[in-house]
Formats: C-alpha cells, structure tokens, sequence
C-alpha cells in the first residue's frame, strides 16, 4: 500500500487557509446565533439617505421596546456614530468588545476606531473583508430582536463581503424619487437576487421637493416588490441632537408605518 502523496507547498498554503475560513465563518456564527432578525439596509447609490433610513428605523423599533443592535457596516464613510451622536466606546470585556447604546440601540461602527472624525480611510476589498469579521465575531451582540445593517453603497467588494459573510434575511432597498437614484436601486435589487437574497421591500426617501415623488413606488412596482413607504423632504432633519423619529410626529409617523410594514414582510418570510 502506497503512502499518501505529500502535498506541495502551495496545496498547504490553501489548504491552511481553507480551515482559517472555516473558523473565521464559525466564530461568526457563534457570535450572531442570537439574534432575531438580520435586515439589510441598502442603496445603489450614495447619498440617498441609507444612513438616515436605517438609524430611524432603529430608534423607532427600540420605541417599541424591541432590542435592537444597529451595525455601521460603510466601512469607507461610517456616518451612525454621528447620526446617534454616541461619545461612548466600546468597552472591552474579556475578548469581547461591548457595544455602546443609545436611544435603546446597541451600535458598532468603524468611527468608533478613528483617531479623527475627519480622516480618510483609504482600504482595499481584503481589509473591509477582516474588519467586517473582525467586528462580527469579537461584538458581544446579546440576543437582539433585530440587527439594522448598514450597508456600504454600490454593488462591489465591500457590500459583497457583508451579504456573504452576515447572511442576512432580507434587504431594505433605499432610494429617492430622482431617476438616477431609482436607477441605482434596481442594479442593487438585481445584485441581491443574483445571490438569491430576500428584498422585503423598498423606501423612498426625500419624497417631495426638487426630487419628485412616486420613483420608489415605481420601483417596487417594477421589481414586484412590497412598497414599505415614503418620507418626505422635511426641515425635522435638520436637529442634528437625535434622529428625527424622536423629534417629529410626522417623521414618527412615516417610520412607524414602515417598520409595520416591514414586520408583516418579516413574519411572511418566515412562513415560507
């Protein structure tokens, strides 16, 4: 009986890194087996409000005394931290990092990592990759009813990392009213489907004004997706002390009813 061929070294270097993916993905897992509920909030393009949406959403299912973990996943331009205006760090507790709260959200982010608010962080695909797991499996998450995920924008490495690695339940695709925003919109609809990623639905921000209305209901129309809502162009955004959910009746409003639209999508997923 012939001895097993000994393997070369380049068939050691991919087998060593085979097993380190391996563990990386179980330590992830580890770390995310007790939350609830995995949303994705996501854009084709920057700037159309994802950030906004997905703090808004956060803050208002934490008012409906749900447990709700917000995770800041733009690497490149981590915005929450402002948005929530958190000073808190996280704090280190044994090989875990505990996430600061705010407005009942448990949040991590980049941001919380930069000497300066201000500084570029100028990374390529494999280093968003190991930050992304990085976070994911040292960040004492707790049992959450709901992950918010902020997505990176666009339909490249970085959000590609995060859709493979967090295997999230379904997306929130965010646009506004603006032709090339819906544009975008639909290219990142198409790039969740080619995974075969669920989308429970669209969102249009910055309704009204100089944008127009109506694009993300077109949209979801087009894309036979459910319409979540819509919120309007409104001077609430500009008090910069709390998201404007807490601020504003009508800003409330709109996101109470898309939180509950969003919820009957939820527990319809779950019945397929």
């Amino acid at each position: 009986m012939s001895s097993p061929r000994k393997l070369t070294p380049q068939e050691e270097a991919r087998l060593a890194q085979v097993r380190a993916n391996f563990q990386e993905r179980r330590r992830v897992s580890e770390s995310l087996e007790g939350i609830g509920t995995r949303i994705g909030v996501y854009s084709g393009k920057g700037g159309v409000g994802k950030t906004t949406v997905a703090t808004n959403l956060a803050v208002t299912l934490a008012a409906q005394n749900k447990d709700v973990a917000l995770f800041d996943c733009d690497i490149d331009c981590p915005n929450v931290t402002r948005v929530l205006r958190i000073s808190e760090s996280p704090v280190q507790n044994g090989e875990k990092l505990v996430p600061p709260a705010r407005f009942g959200v448990k949040v991590m982010s980049m941001a919380f990592f930069q000497e300066n608010e201000d500084e570029a962080i100028v990374w390529r695909g494999p280093m968003i990759h190991n930050a992304i797991n990085q976070f994911l499996h040292s960040t004492e998450w707790g049992d959450p009813d709901y992950m918010i995920v902020d997505l990176p924008p666009g339909t490249s490495d970085a959000p590609l990392t995060v859709m493979q690695t967090l295997n999230l339940d379904g997306f929130v695709i965010v646009t506004t009213p603006h032709e090339l925003a819906v544009l975008d919109a639909k290219r990142s609809i198409n790039m969740i489907k080619k995974m075969n990623l669920n989308v429970y639905g669209v969102v249009e921000n910055l309704s009204g004004g100089v944008f127009g209305t109506g694009g993300g209901k077109a949209l979801a129309e087009e894309m036979d997706l459910p319409f979540l809502g819509a919120t309007d162009m409104r001077a609430d955004y500009m008090n910069s002390q709390k998201p404007a959910a807490l601020e504003s009746d009508d800003v409330a409003a709109e996101y109470a009813s898309i939180a509950a639209a969003l919820d009957i999508q939820i527990e319809a997923g779950k019945s397929k």
